[in-house]
C-alpha cells in the first residue's frame, strides 16, 4: 500500500533528511589516500548518533542477503556499483566511490547516495558522476503532481543512454517513509505516462546507478552483498529522498 505523508510528516522526513545529508558530507570529508573504508563508515555514524538518530542500514537483513548488513553506510569502489561493505580497505589515489546511508530520526527514515573520486580524478569518472548527477535532477523534475511513475523513470534513463551509460539491472528507487523501502518502485528506465499518478504527500527516494561502459549486468561478491560490473567498468551512484508537493519536487536529503 503506497503511503500519503501529510505536510507535518513531511517535515519530520525533511529533519531525517538533513542528518543523512550530514552524515554523507562528513564521511566525505574524511575521505583521502590512505583512509580506510571503515574510518569513512565511522564519521557517518558518529553524525547519525549525535543528532540522536539511528542507522538505517546497520543490521538490515533483507530476505535475499546471507546476513544482516555490517555497516552505517554502503560504500563501494571503481567497479562496485551498491550495496558495498566498509572494510579495511584504504582508498587509493584516482578511486571512485559511492557513499549510500540511510538514517530514522523520530520514527521517519532519509536516504541518499553521492558519488566522488579521491585524489587524481580520471575525468572519464568526473563525467560518469556528472551524468549520473544530471540524470537524478532530471528525476526529481519530473517528480510532479499529475506526471506518473513511469515519467520519472525515463526521465532518468533517456538521459542515462543518451550519455552512453549502463542503468544497473534490477535495482531502482522506492518509496520511503516510516520505513527505508516502501511502495511503489521506481524503475530509472520505462515508459512515460504510465504507471501510479504522483500526488502531494507521495516521497521517494530516486536513485540512478550508472556504470560507465554501457553494460547494465552485474555480479555479486562472494560477501552476497556488494553488486560490481560485468564489464569491469566503474560504476556511480547518486540518490535523494524527495517529496512531491503542490508547489513541485522538495529534496528533503539536501544539506
Amino acid at each position: 500500500m503506497v503511503e500519503i505523508k501529510t505536510e507535518g510528516e513531511v517535515r519530520s522526513m525533511r529533519a531525517a533528511g538533513r542528518v543523512v545529508a550530514q552524515a554523507l558530507a562528513a564521511a566525505r570529508a574524511t575521505a583521502a589516500v590512505g583512509v580506510s573504508l571503515r574510518e569513512l563508515d565511522a564519521a557517518a555514524a558518529a553524525v547519525i548518533r549525535e543528532a540522536g538518530a539511528s542507522p538505517a542500514f546497520l543490521d538490515y537483513h533483507p530476505a535475499w542477503a546471507p546476513s544482516p548488513f555490517p555497516g552505517v553506510v554502503c560504500a563501494s569502489v571503481n567497479d562496485a556499483i551498491v550495496h558495498g561493505i566498509p572494510t579495511d580497505y584504504r582508498l587509493a589515489d584516482g578511486d571512485l566511490v559511492s557513499l549510500d546511508c540511510g538514517a530514522f530520526l523520530d520514527g521517519w527514515c532519509g536516504d541518499s547516495a553521492i558519488s566522488f573520486v579521491v585524489g587524481a580524478a580520471d575525468p572519464e569518472d568526473l563525467s560518469l558522476i556528472a551524468d549520473t548527477e544530471a540524470a537524478l535532477a532530471r528525476g526529481i523534475e519530473a517528480a510532479r503532481v499529475g506526471n506518473r511513475i513511469g515519467d520519472i523513470a525515463d526521465a532518468i534513463g533517456t538521459f542515462a543512454r543518451s550519455r552512453g551509460r549502463g542503468v544497473l539491472a534490477d535495482h531502482g528507487g522506492h518509496g520511503i517513509g516510516r520505513a527505508m523501502h516502501e511502495e511503489p518502485d521506481v524503475p530509472n528506465e520505462g515508459r512515460p505516462g504510465r504507471g501510479m499518478k504522483l500526488r502531494p504527500g507521495l516521497v521517494l527516494a530516486l536513485e540512478p546507478m550508472l556504470i560507465r561502459g554501457g553494460t547494465d549486468d552485474y555480479r555479486h561478491d562472494p560477501d552476497g552483498w556488494t553488486l560490481r560490473t560485468l564489464d569491469g567498468t566503474r560504476a556511480a551512484h547518486s540518490e535523494h529522498t524527495v517529496a512531491i508537493t503542490a508547489d513541485g519536487p522538495l529534496i528533503l536529503t539536501a544539506a
